[in-house]
């Protein structure tokens, strides 16, 4: 809106200083101040107004002993991530940009599937929540949603289908027909993979804080014509409107990290992490990088692939043997290493090591090739 606004006085008056407005530069780094100091404001409010309610995280019987005193941590803090998020969005963003309107209108519905099962859960107390089928239906809607527009509209057009192969120079892979199911698939995957991950204080919100600033990278590179050229790597003009929505993301996620790191004062709930899971997915498939996922989101994809192997590998040995054995002392693996000894802020921290690294081959692929 302040984008908008700005703009008009800047055509139509040509004031001094004004154009500093145009710079996308300038505009992420004021969604991001933004979204910092609304998390602030309203965290503690919101934070004050769940444990008022006793709106508080149940935690499984099944689950690490150590979990039983986080019981009664406010949850659904996801709340407090998307109002940081979406006011900064509105307010410095290129609203005309279908980059911005994709990115944006995907994580609130997803935050709205994610509110849904929160709100089933821990207020009307049924113990799986949204039925996992419901929740796929939600995802699917908006995998649908966003591989229709890219597939249809025109500044999409160039490379509708196709995307970057990672560390190949000129080379990228066209999905063709299987594209839209493609699309559908990774932001189902993302979206679930960030809420696995969403185990121990600070983890899931700190290891996308990590993921977002790479991808802010590449969003901005990828829509700047000149470092396009340089990098050899795809132009696809608008998609550096992204850096704001990142910028914005990042903000509200160090604000949310306040509140949320060991020991925390508030959960995200699938609110947060559906939402947050979705906007990686979106992300990356607006850029044409879906294809560095398990790099750059490699904590996400290891988290996934432990209940995987954990489930078939029981099932398989239940089948076999008749008693089911497991490969992790439980899955997702970080509760795996929580049952070893390790503290839980050391597996977080080292968790956050693991990204950084993964964060920083990923941006290496951009030359090393």
């Amino acid at each position: 809106m302040f984008y908008h606004l700005f703009e008009y006085i800047n055509k139509t008056f040509d004031p001094p200083g004004f154009d500093i407005f145009r710079f996308l530069s300038f505009r992420s780094i004021l969604a991001a101040i933004t979204g910092l100091v609304l998390t602030f404001y309203i965290g503690p409010k919101i934070i004050k107004y769940l444990q008022k309610k006793q709106i508080g995280e149940t935690i499984k019987k099944e689950g690490p002993k150590s979990h039983y005193s986080k019981a009664g941590t406010p949850t659904m803090g996801g709340i407090i991530i998307i109002l940081s998020v979406v006011i900064p969005v509105l307010l410095w963003g290129d609203l005309t940009s279908s980059y911005i309107q994709l990115t944006l209108g995907g994580t609130v519905l997803l935050s709205i599937v994610g509110f849904v099962d929160d709100y089933l859960k821990v207020i009307k107390k049924f113990p799986n929540g949204l039925i996992a089928q419901y929740k796929l239906v939600g995802q699917f809607i908006v995998g649908l949603g966003v591989g229709v527009a890219v597939y249809m509209l025109p500044e999409f057009s160039e490379y509708a289908t196709e995307t970057t192969l990672p560390f190949f120079k000129n080379l990228n892979f066209d999905f063709a027909w299987m594209y839209i199911p493609a699309v559908i698939f990774i932001i189902t995957a993302t979206s679930n993979a960030v809420n696995l991950t969403d185990g121990l204080d600070g983890l899931a919100m700190g290891t996308i804080i990590i993921v977002m600033l790479a991808l802010a990278i590449m969003s901005y590179v990828t829509g700047n014509v000149i470092y396009a050229d340089y990098l050899n790597i795809l132009y696809l003009r608008g998609s550096g409107e992204l850096t704001v929505f990142i910028a914005a993301l990042i903000g509200a996620g160090l604000g949310f990290l306040w509140f949320n790191f060991f020991p925390a004062q508030v959960f995200m709930g699938d609110t947060g992490s559906l939402a947050l899971g979705g906007a990686l997915g979106i992300i990356t498939i607006l850029i044409k990088k879906e294809l560095l996922i398990p790099i750059l989101g490699g904590v996400f994809f290891l988290e996934t692939v432990s209940v995987i192997i954990q489930r078939l590998y029981f099932k398989y040995t239940k089948k076999k043997t008749g008693e089911g054995k497991r490969v992790f002392k439980m899955a997702p693996i970080h509760h795996h290493f929580e049952l070893t000894g390790w503290p839980e802020p050391k597996i977080v921290i080292r968790f956050y090591i693991i990204t950084i690294i993964l964060a920083l081959v990923s941006l290496a692929s951009f030359k090393i090739r």
